[in-house]
């Protein structure tokens, strides 16, 4: 947490989070343009924001682009200062959904949001997969499929109907996992892509997940996506629910 603190001192770090929230996706090179300051002196920001794991980074042949991540301050919100005075725990998700909560075209549109969890592959599988674990976290919503290629993948809501609905595209037990993304929300929409990832690190996972053309998707998603994964943590650390309403 010290490093999230650290990181958003700084002026200069905090404009190339503004940069990338208005433009998800972008290269050094374009985030340098818009600062006075040399390539080195950019680089050596990000590499603070990136052990923050407020930036991720994701290559693409020669290019590397730079995402917001604003994960680490859902955590802060949740688990630290909401502990102490809710007026500020309001304050720092009205933050988080500030950096992160708009719908933003640009030319990388893909949602990428991670987080470090102390767990094993095996415990995070099974919390993604097992519908006793998903109704925890996943807003209530039992995840139902047989996860096998091809096969339906969907999260029934209680009241009978259906919340999210969608197939299983890809699957690597305790590696990756993905699905198409259909909410019943918004039945106008097209159906999008999502992929989890679970990379072991010692003893913690590192849990990536990337929404394929989000902008695309239902209305909401993006502040979905951060309770869930705060919620999914905050459960194999502590193996207590974060309780969080969903958002309106």
């Amino acid at each position: 947490m010290d490093d999230i603190f650290k990181a958003l001192a700084d002026p200069t770090r905090r404009a190339l989070l503004d940069s990338l929230h208005n433009r998800q996706g972008q290269t050094l090179t374009e985030l340098e343009a818009g600062l006075e300051m040399t390539r080195f002196g950019v680089m050596k920001h990000l590499k603070v924001l990136e052990e923050a794991s407020l930036v991720v980074t994701r290559r693409e042949g020669r290019f590397k682009y730079h995402y917001l991540n604003a994960a680490p301050i859902q955590e802060v919100a949740d688990r630290w200062i909401a502990s102490y005075a809710k007026p500020l725990a309001r304050f720092a998700l009205d933050l988080k959904n500030n950096l992160e909560g708009r719908q933003i075209m640009s030319e990388k549109p893909d949602f990428v949001v991670e987080t470090y969890i102390r767990t094993t592959p095996k415990a995070l599988w099974d919390a993604l997969v097992n519908p006793d674990k998903t109704e925890l976290y996943y807003y209530g919503g039992r995840v139902t499929s047989d996860f096998k290629v091809g096969s339906r993948y969907w999260f029934p809501d209680d009241k009978g109907g259906v919340m999210l609905d969608g197939e299983i595209v890809e699957i690597v037990p305790e590696k990756r996992l993905v699905t198409t993304f259909l909410a019943a929300w918004a039945p106008d929409k097209p159906a999008t892509r999502v992929t989890y990832d679970i990379a072991p690190m010692g003893d913690v996972c590192k849990l990536t997940i990337t929404h394929y053309e989000y902008e695309k998707a239902a209305p909401g998603v993006v502040g979905g996506w951060q309770l869930i994964l705060a919620g999914l943590k905050t459960y194999l650390e502590t193996g207590k629910p974060l309780n969080v309403p969903m958002p309106a």
